[in-house]
């Protein structure tokens, strides 16, 4: 792959947001001490950077919310939700979420560790037997030159921890070139109709792209993890998460499609020339299929998704209701790809420099090696997703903030300068 096409890929410009950070992020933004507030003034240069974003093309428009000690900071919205329309961004324009589908996948898949359906410690063939045959594909070079692929027995089995932290071994096919990587595209996972179970044994039929916890590799294992959560639950994906999580906390409009014509009508799209979404297949959510994309189909609100930041800032609490215990709450907030975890981390290791890796989120562990380091407090969590949407957990300073946009392309530097400006407005 070519260093331009790198840049390209979604995981790629992830990993670059996070590892290169913000080099013009002020001294002394990082993990500051508790008790800080905003400065209104200092607010103001979020507003004057996204209006410039929406008035140069760049994005169609944005929401952001920053909450802090549970009231909104800054709640501001841009543009609009499509330049066709132009009907303005509100709380309930519905925005694609790509990735961080993963997040809400994880705290359902621990809601339902909790009840005991299963552990983190399960073998994955327990429950999807086809598993117990997979193999890892191993790149040999031969005296000519041309790379091989050997397929090698597993060490250990893979197991329901290592799905949540995504070190499976299983991968996607849109990115990198290895040989593992190119039979993931060339096996067409994404063809007809298909639910989770089908698409399970589709993935059950690839080689592992390494050996199970040996190394961070961002892929499909959150759907494999979620027809976990079908077979012990007997349910669909969407029953379950509707019953654990999305009804409950009133979270209306996150679901996996937008088939209805008035949600329809509130669907946001990214600028024309910033529509490739470039994860290896059409978004379809205006089309009801029957694979629910555990690991990058849902949509939301802001009005929907500030409830689930919420959530989580709250140590897993929302409105007098625990979703997480606080025991499970720091299991899935704890780093499990540490140094003595023995997972390695390679030139895609998504949750970046000075991240380690919990369970479904990134938790800041250290200040990196950026000099200065990227702003934020050590214990952040945090995820985005391939459309641009965004968020960043602070319990150190009761604070969370989100941003809602559809934008492949500009997404790295718009996340990365809002966290500058966010933390740059932070005052003792």
């Amino acid at each position: 792959m070519s260093f331009r096409a790198l840049l390209r890929a979604p995981v790629f410009g992830a990993l670059l947001m996070v590892c290169v950070g913000p080099q013009a992020a002020a001294e002394g933004t990082f993990d500051i001490p508790p008790g800080a507030k905003f400065n209104q003034e200092k607010l103001g240069k979020i507003t004057e950077f996204f209006k410039n974003e929406v008035a140069t093309g760049k994005i169609s428009g944005a929401n952001i919310l920053i909450r802090q000690h549970g009231k909104d900071v800054y709640h501001e919205t841009f543009g609009v939700q499509d330049v066709v329309s132009k009907k303005p961004i509100d709380d309930k324009t519905i925005f694609r979420l790509s990735s961080l589908t993963k997040a809400i996948t994880s705290v359902v898949a621990m809601q339902l560790i909790q009840d005991g359906k299963f552990k983190l410690d399960d073998p994955v063939s327990k429950y999807i037997p086809s598993f117990a045959d997979v193999k890892v594909g191993v790149e040999k070079t031969k005296d000519d030159g041309t790379k091989t692929l050997e397929l090698v027995p597993p060490v250990r089995p893979m197991t329901v921890l290592d799905l949540m932290r995504h070190t499976s071994g299983i991968t996607y096919g849109f990115y990198g070139d290895s040989l593992v990587r190119k039979a993931y595209a060339a096996a067409n996972l994404y063809a007809g109709e298909f639910d989770l179970a089908e698409f399970a044994e589709r993935i059950a039929k690839l080689p592992l792209h390494n050996q199970p916890g040996a190394l961070w590799q961002y892929g499909h294992s959150t759907d494999i993890l979620a027809r976990i959560m079908e077979i012990t639950s007997g349910k669909s994906l969407l029953a379950i998460e509707k019953e654990k999580l999305l009804d409950p906390m009133g979270m209306v409009d996150t679901n996996f499609f937008v088939t209805e014509p008035e949600r329809q009508a509130r669907l946001a799209q990214p600028v024309p020339n910033d529509s490739n979404f470039r994860v290896g297949r059409e978004y379809r959510t205006e089309v009801r299929q029957k694979w629910e994309s555990a690991s990058g189909g849902m949509v939301s609100t802001m009005s929907d998704f500030s409830k689930f930041a919420q959530m989580l800032l709250n140590g897993g609490t929302y409105d007098g209701k625990t979703y997480l215990s606080p025991k499970t709450f720091e299991e899935m907030a704890s780093d499990h790809a540490s140094k003595g975890s023995g997972v390695e981390r390679d030139y895609f290791y998504f949750p970046g420099d000075g991240f380690g890796m919990g369970l479904g989120l990134a938790v800041r562990t250290d200040p990196g090696n950026a000099k200065p380091p990227p702003p934020g407090s050590l214990g952040e969590l945090k995820w985005d997703g391939a459309s641009g949407c965004y968020m960043v957990i602070d319990r150190k300073q009761d604070m969370f903030f989100v941003i809602l946009e559809q934008t492949p392309s500009e997404r790295q530097r718009v996340q990365r300068t809002l966290k500058q400006l966010v933390y740059e407005a932070m005052v003792n």
